[in-house]
């Protein structure tokens, strides 16, 4: 399966490529779109020294490690939230004729690595914060894991997303909203956000766990919101059992599929 997908991903780079000065402008495009809501945060801390109690260094924190996440799993896994657009071209009989995983092949179906650019300027903000902050490195450890599960977080919903359109086929904006403003969302510390919403990313859709909680291990600070201390080592478990869930809902969407007769 994973040889699979970089077998079909490599195809689709290789095309873009091709046209080396577009594949380049498209880069440095995503970077500099992307680059305005970093423009964003620091136009709130160039009026005041703290956001939700968090200084401007771990702000770019939090907001590199759940951008790091977000990006990579845009650009690897967001094409599922095409399935409808292929439900209703009958494309998607094809896919589930082919001997390829159909969730594998939707992934990588038109996969644009240009969108690399996001992924570059995510990266250079969480470097940036963890040279600031010369944080403990006894505490380092949580931050490749934080990313890894926040990616594994964000492609389950892009999963879930996908799976709604089987039933929903004009879901596809709704879908966007839980996608992409999740990763808005959890670029800010939670401490900004009303007692009930957090808890509603808590424990409904569990958002926390990309990046608040282990942050909050990373940087030493108290949970303002009164979660107990192992919360924050619970990321792995959360992007296991919302795995285990997304794929469930891919399946019962494959099976609850009926063909357009094309």
């Amino acid at each position: 399966m994973v040889r699979t997908y970089l077998l079909l991903a490599w195809t689709w780079t290789r095309a873009a490529a091709a046209y080396r000065l577009s594949f380049t402008i498209m880069i440095v495009f995503g970077f500099l779109i992307a680059a305005m809501d970093l423009a964003a945060i620091l136009v709130i801390f160039a009026n005041t020294t703290t956001l939700g109690g968090f200084s401007r260094e771990e702000v770019l924190f939090l907001y590199g490690t759940a951008g790091v996440a977000f990006a990579m799993a845009d650009m690897l896994f967001s094409n599922l939230d095409r399935t409808s657009q292929h439900i209703k071209a009958g494309t998607f009989d094809a896919m589930l004729i082919r001997p390829v995983s159909a969730w594998v092949q939707m992934a990588t179906d038109r996969f644009m690595p240009t969108r690399f650019g996001r992924v570059l300027q995510a990266l250079a903000a969480l470097v940036y914060a963890l040279a600031a902050l010369d944080l403990p490195w006894q505490r380092l450890w949580m931050v490749p894991l934080m990313i890894a599960c926040g990616m594994v977080i964000f492609t389950a919903l892009w999963t879930f997303g996908g799976a709604v359109q089987f039933l929903l086929t004009d879901a596809a904006e709704v879908a966007n909203a839980f996608t992409y403003g999740s990763g808005t969302l959890s670029m800010y510390p939670f401490s900004v956000y009303g007692r009930d919403l957090v808890r509603g990313v808590t424990y409904v859709l569990p958002l926390a766990f990309i990046n608040w909680q282990p942050g909050l291990y990373v940087l030493d600070r108290d949970d303002p919101f009164g979660l107990p201390s192992f919360a924050r080592f619970l990321g792995p478990a959360v992007a296991v059992a919302l795995t285990l869930l997304a794929a469930l809902a891919w399946r019962q969407g494959i099976r609850r599929y009926r063909s357009t007769g094309s």
